[in-house]
């Protein structure tokens, strides 16, 4: 099984949509899905999200089906200098300079990220990305996933910069606060994880393509700075 991870088109956060600029990046993005094919579509209910997804829905003349689970975090922390800011626009600095390492199991018991808050969220998150694997044949058993059904389907999951990088980095098993320090996700930039099966019974998801924004590239468009809090060149 493939999986993308999308996230939406060039944010319109006042409208709850994408801007013009965002309609031609799902435009391109529609393309080329559209010429690798897709066997599901997944959206985020919320309006940026499906908005994106619409383009290639029509493209494959296909539908599109809601998971809320995949909708953007709310996830807020108090900066020092900023007041409050979404966890992953914490600077850098600070969580490779003030914060300790951390894993991807105990993230969340260091400051600023031992709320309740952080620790709830993300066990909700993982049950439910337990649910939806196990739903197209995979059921995690510890750090791998037993094969119950191969599946040689691709799955596109329309949803958010926020919780992409959450997601990836739980399936991928890299500290939270170090995927957001280290990674953006551009809009309608495309992550592909792949259940590798080295056999009958276990697979393990892996990475093969992060943040791509080729659609962009081929159609000549820009790569749009949305989530880049300071220099973008």
């Amino acid at each position: 099984m493939r999986l993308y991870i999308i996230r939406h088109a060039d944010p319109d956060y006042a409208n709850r949509t994408i801007t013009p600029q965002g309609h031609l990046e799902a435009e391109a993005l529609a393309n080329r899905l559209a010429s690798q094919g897709l066997d599901r579509i997944y959206s985020s209910p919320l309006g940026r999200a499906i908005h994106t997804a619409q383009y290639t829905a029509d493209q494959l003349d296909m539908d599109y089906q809601i998971e809320d689970w995949i909708q953007e975090a709310s996830l807020m922390l108090e900066d020092p200098s900023k007041g409050q800011v979404c966890a992953w626009d914490l600077d850098g600095e600070m969580i490779r300079g003030e914060i300790p390492v951390t894993t991807h199991q105990d993230w969340y018991h260091q400051s600023p990220f031992d709320s309740p808050m952080f620790r709830q969220y993300f066990h909700s998150l993982v049950q439910e990305s337990d649910r939806f694997l196990a739903n197209h044949g995979y059921v995690r058993e510890n750090r791998r996933y037993r094969i119950v059904e191969s599946n040689q389907q691709q799955i596109a999951l329309f949803c958010h910069g926020g919780f992409g990088l959450i997601w990836i980095a739980h399936l991928l098993e890299i500290p939270i606060p170090m995927m957001w320090s280290s990674f953006f996700l551009a809009p309608s930039s495309v992550t592909t994880i792949l259940f590798d099966e080295r056999s009958d019974q276990w697979a393990v998801p892996r990475c093969i393509g992060l943040a791509d924004v080729s659609h962009l590239y081929q159609a000549g468009l820009p790569v749009q700075p949305s989530g880049i809090k300071a220099n973008f060149y």
